[in-house]
């Protein structure tokens, strides 16, 4: 007896303990539910894209916050870059239905940058929910560049050409030039025209008008250039276009004579390139002014065959080395009568450089951007990407020279 009273304690005793566990059982489930729905409730009322944690979001990612089942109340996002102090809100709004965020902007991811995202949300029942997420975008190998003439709130002259030029090759070339426009006021029509990989250059389809803004708007920051390189630059510049002039030289007539807003300012003598070193013909552009410069012949491929320290009112026309300059070594019946030089253009001019000689009163008549044109030699038209020789391209040549034609 005592030994089957002992068992049946057991039994009851284990049969009570079963039955609370069993208790237990249906209480600890709802307490578990209410616990973990928070956090799945909340991932199911507010959904970030990109997801949490992610890395290397590409700049054209899509940035969204939605509460499909719920309504929107706040949504904060903000960027910090690389080396900013401070992290930047990114504008955006709030659907209507409140459903949905999104920025304002059609890009608003920046490489190379840690994105924060807090969002408030209430469900059907009125219940608030919060949820904080953050990404980072990729980080690029390399930047690029451009490097743009002319320079910003210049004015300079007629036949001015926007030039870009590279920090590193660019294969994707639409992408580059759709993230760069340069437009007028009053409006005209302008094309981009690529000469090589390193370099996109923008006219009109004729010389500007003179009093015309124009302005070059650089949206390049995180365009993909390249297998791995990324543009840097966002910022706005431009600049003046000036009174229109115009300088015929006739190489084979041994003169220049220059047009001012369509009148004739003047007639000049010049000598130019000769003996197997004539000067280009073609339209070249001004595109560099100096006082006084060093004209050495190792620097050009014409090894020591000249060496002139102090030449006076010098003008480059052209990346090869042509300039338009003031010539006192010359004797003074050359100017006009003889083609002496090595593919410059030379006026008459003294040591020093006087201001009213014929060198030194075009100089200051002249405008980076000014056009001077070359007939009448025994050399080939300029190359249109030797200094800003675009000129001597048609319309229809300029534009087929478009990454987005």
């Amino acid at each position: 007896m005592t030994l089957a009273l002992t068992r049946a304690a057991r039994g009851i005793a284990l049969s009570a303990f079963l039955a609370a566990l069993a208790g237990c059982a249906t209480v600890a489930p709802k307490t578990a539910l209410t616990d973990d729905a928070r956090p799945a409730a909340a991932g199911e009322l507010i959904v970030v894209t990109p997801r949490d944690r992610a890395r290397g979001v590409p700049a054209a990612q899509r940035l969204e916050v939605r509460a499909p089942h719920g309504r929107l109340e706040r949504v904060r996002v903000a960027g910090l870059r690389a080396g900013a102090p401070s992290a930047v809100p990114v504008a955006g709004r709030i659907s209507g239905d409140g459903h949905t965020w999104r920025p304002a902007s059609d890009r608003p991811l920046e490489l190379a940058a840690r994105y924060t995202v807090e969002a408030v949300a209430r469900d059907a029942s009125g219940r608030r929910t919060t949820r904080h997420t953050g990404f980072s975008t990729y980080v690029p190998r390399h930047r690029v560049i451009g490097y743009f003439t002319p320079e910003a709130e210049s004015t300079v002259g007629t036949g001015m050409i926007v030039s870009f030029g590279f920090s590193h090759p660019v294969t994707d070339r639409a992408a580059v030039e759709r993230a760069i426009r340069v437009t007028s006021r009053p409006p005209t029509e302008i094309a981009g025209h690529w000469f090589g990989p390193a370099r996109l250059d923008f006219r009109p389809r004729t010389y500007w008008r003179p009093g015309t803004r124009v302005t070059m708007d650089l949206r390049l920051r995180d365009v993909r250039a390249a297998e791995g390189v990324y543009g840097s630059q966002r910022k706005t510049v431009g600049f003046t276009v000036g009174r229109s002039q115009f300088s015929r030289v006739d190489a084979a007539g041994h003169t220049m004579d220059v047009v001012r807003d369509g009148r004739p300012l003047a007639s000049l003598p010049i000598t130019a390139g000769a003996g197997g070193n004539d000067t280009y013909n073609g339209k070249m552009v001004i595109t560099e002014k100096f006082p006084m410069t060093r004209m050495n012949g190792d620097t050009v491929g014409f090894g020591g065959e000249y060496d002139i320290s102090d030449v006076p009112h010098a003008m480059r026309l052209t990346g090869s080395g042509t300039f338009l300059h003031g010539n006192y070594w010359a004797g003074p019946r050359t100017f006009g009568t003889l083609n002496t030089s090595h593919g410059c253009i030379g006026l008459p001019d003294v040591r020093g450089g006087s201001p009213t000689s014929p060198a030194g009163w075009f100089y200051g008549q002249s405008l980076i951007g000014d056009v001077v044109e070359v007939v009448g030699s025994r050399e080939r038209v300029v190359a249109p990407d030797n200094g800003l020789g675009g000129w001597n391209l048609s319309w229809e040549q300029w534009r087929a020279g478009s990454a987005l034609r």
